[in-house]
């Protein structure tokens, strides 16, 4: 009888999420030599090719996805049992502040290892607008927090640089209007910087909504009501990217920065920030395989 080794099975995980050998070993914290010794014990296990290699970049061959569902299933069910049985020293509570439209898909990944490993540790999500969080975090009311600026402030770090892009309803047409039907909450960052742009554009433009509810906004745009802007890869699956053919100006990039992981209050919060790190590092090769 064969039997899979966990291990190894993480390893297998770690590279479909971090896209490379590089990146998995860098998780994992082990040498790319021993994560590549582990997939080539796997493959000769089971007597298949899991990995394409034919291509520069790695990618998974049908064997290898088949594979990958029921690896996660059996290396999530290791981390529960191994967190339920065993002596638990953590507990208590960590606040964890994200902007709402950074949330999917990296957090709930986030939250779910970081269960998995301190079971008895409570993670408050808070989610509001950055200047919000960042006014919290200075207060001490926020153990760690993720922002959306155009720049890291003092004693923030950078996780990753994301496109701001135009988005509307799927298959809709409201982008072909004048004035352009726009929809941001009040206090969203994204909002005076498209507008400058649409401004130095010459498009006229104007609110199709005010309100500071950010389903109210995204109840709108996928009525066809008005365009959006979001970070390209969170948005939500009722919309859309708005097509070239609409000629909207370039909105540039957005910083995602934290606050709160390079001077952790205390170890759980430095173990979030890791998680979190890793998670946002999957979800930018996420996006750029599906470019």
């Amino acid at each position: 009888m064969r039997n899979l080794d966990i291990t190894t099975l993480r390893s297998f995980v770690a590279l479909s999420d971090y896209g490379g050998v590089t990146r998995a070993a860098s998780a994992l914290n082990l040498t790319q030599s021993a994560v590549s010794m582990q997939l080539k014990r796997l493959e000769e296990l089971l007597g298949v090719d899991l990995l394409d290699r034919s291509n520069r970049k790695i990618a998974l061959t049908p064997s290898g996805e088949q594979l990958l569902s029921y690896a996660r299933r059996l290396v999530d069910l290791n981390d529960e049992v191994v967190g339920r049985l065993t002596d638990q020293v953590w507990e208590g509570e960590v606040t964890f502040g994200v902007p709402h439209d950074i949330i999917y898909p990296a957090i709930p990944r986030v939250l779910k290892q970081f269960n998995a490993a301190f079971p008895r540790v409570k993670v408050l999500l808070n989610s509001s607008y950055s200047t919000a969080l960042i006014e919290a975090y200075g207060q001490g009311e926020m153990d760690l927090i993720l922002t959306t600026e155009t720049i890291v402030g003092p004693g923030g770090e950078v996780l990753t640089e994301m496109p701001l892009r135009w988005y509307g309803a799927v298959n809709g047409s409201v982008w072909k209007k004048r004035p352009l039907q726009l929809a941001n909450c009040r206090n969203c960052l994204f909002r005076a910087g498209a507008i400058e742009k649409l401004e130095q554009a010459e498009i006229d433009w104007e609110n199709a909504i005010d309100s500071n509810s950010d389903g109210a906004i995204e109840a709108t745009v996928s009525a066809d009501l008005a365009v959006t802007t979001i970070l390209e890869g969170s948005a939500p699956r009722h919309l859309e990217l708005v097509p070239a053919a609409a000629n909207l100006p370039d909105l540039g990039t957005q910083k995602v920065n934290m606050y709160g992981g390079r001077t952790p209050r205390n170890e759980l919060v430095e173990q979030l920030a890791v998680m979190v790190r890793n998670g946002f590092c999957a979800s930018e090769t996420a996006v750029v395989n599906q470019s």
